[in-house]
């Protein structure tokens, strides 16, 4: 079952210059896609539950335990500058 497709058209909407080769080469392509569109979308699917994800998936999540974490003097004093136990670092935005 052919499907028709202007492919000029849809290149001189996309503004997209194609030569004659690429206009045949993508109108080819473009066909096989749209049947095989077509196909998917006949596929009964009556009775079937709508799913987002083939499998089921589960999150991997670990349990929240409190941990030490590292000791504030000694990354600050590994950072390039610090000031009143904080890192010092360049402004994001430029003042006007």
């Amino acid at each position: 079952m052919p499907i028709e497709i202007d492919i000029a058209h849809v290149a001189r909407l996309a503004r997209l210059a194609l030569g004659p080769d690429e206009l045949e080469i993508y109108h080819a392509q473009l066909g096989v896609i749209l049947e095989h569109a077509a196909k998917v979308q006949s596929v009964p699917v009556s009775g079937l539950e709508p799913t987002a994800h083939p499998l089921a998936l589960v999150n991997g999540f670990r349990p929240d335990e409190v941990r030490p974490s590292l000791d504030r003097d000694e990354v600050l004093a590994a950072a390039p500058e610090a000031a009143e136990g904080y890192f010092v670092v360049p402004p994001a935005l430029e003042g006007s």
